[in-house]
């Protein structure tokens, strides 16, 4: 009974976004491993962008560095 569970930041992921995200994680876990997908869960949190963070900075900030080469 696999559990996966796939943060992602809260951008705009699209209802087809995320049904295809669940529907290909499914079947990789059959596919490689042989999973059941009936007793499969996969579960998507969306995390606000000021709670992420990346490199030492909020991922707003870093992006920002990125951008301007600054990393």
């Amino acid at each position: 009974m696999p559990y996966v569970n796939i943060q992602v930041t809260r951008e705009g992921v699209t209802a087809e976004q995320k049904a295809r995200l669940i529907a290909g994680v499914t079947s990789l876990l059959s596919e490689v491993l042989g999973k059941d997908p009936n007793t499969t869960f996969v579960v998507l949190d969306e995390i606000a962008l000021e709670n992420w963070g990346v490199g030492g900075l909020p991922v707003e900030a870093y992006r920002t560095h990125r951008k301007l080469g600054t990393t």
